[in-house]
């Protein structure tokens, strides 16, 4: 496939499937800007994958902040022609050790942080008539997971707003997509405690992103697996779709 990007900005860079992500675009002859909050990552992956890698350091919970620097950056590099929001976070949040300021984390990353990220260059990508907007939501998002309440809820609502918004730019020349993974080996989900069936690899998840990236796909939710047992377990009665999860977990 042809990869026709010229400038790239990737957030949650400094590890997993962003870190990933960048690597493979920059390697591709994008010019990639790298963000997330460890700069030390940043210098470390723009040593591995080129000088096409450009750190950029940035607190996407900071949701404000995000909005304007990445606005800027779109002015600066001569326009964003791909815009990844991949950045997350994602914890258990059981009930009997619900704290208020772990979810609150959470929504400020997987929702306010995210679309302001989107957000930013979508005027200017309208204006141009060109852009691609990815949104990296999760199966997580299709069915409310069992000790991850607030994972679950603020990657649907991602994946919500990100389906809205390719409707309204229907016929402009910007491209949205929604990119669903199931479990994925990283920093994030090493901290699990329940089991993750279908388990992939960093470097496949990546692989499997970037293609449906440059394919522009509307969606994309893999594996096959998980996304069948998503999609079987989202028609069952609730009481039954607990059962089930719980016990797949």
């Amino acid at each position: 496939m042809d990869v026709t990007y010229k400038n790239a900005l990737i957030t949650g860079a400094s590890s997993g499937l962003g870190r990933g992500l960048a690597a493979w675009f920059a390697q591709a002859g994008v010019r990639v800007y790298a963000a997330a909050r460890r700069i030390d990552q940043l210098d470390a992956l723009r040593a591995e994958a080129g000088d096409h890698v450009i750190p950029f350091p940035l607190d996407v919970a900071r949701a404000d902040e995000t909005h304007e620097r990445v606005k800027q950056l779109d002015v600066d590099c001569g326009g964003l022609d791909l815009v990844v929001a991949n950045a997350g976070v994602g914890e258990e949040t059981a009930i009997e050790r619900l704290e208020w300021e772990r979810v609150r984390h959470m929504l400020d990353v997987n929702v306010t942080g995210a679309v302001a990220t989107l957000v930013a260059p979508l005027p200017a990508m309208v204006a141009r008539g060109r852009g691609h907007l990815v949104g990296v939501s999760s199966l997580a998002a299709t069915v409310p997971v069992p000790r991850h309440s607030t994972y679950s809820a603020s990657k649907a609502f991602l994946a919500m707003w990100l389906g809205g918004i390719r409707n309204d730019v229907k016929g402009v020349g910007v491209h949205v997509t929604s990119i669903h993974p199931g479990f994925v080996k990283s920093e994030m989900t090493a901290k699990n405690t329940t089991r993750m069936p279908f388990l992939l690899e960093t470097a496949d998840a990546v692989e499997r992103m970037a293609r449906a990236i440059l394919r522009k796909d509307r969606t994309f939710a893999f594996p096959w697996q998980m996304r069948t047992l998503a999609t079987v377990a989202s028609g069952m009665p609730p009481a039954l779709r607990h059962a089930a999860l719980k016990r797949a977990m």
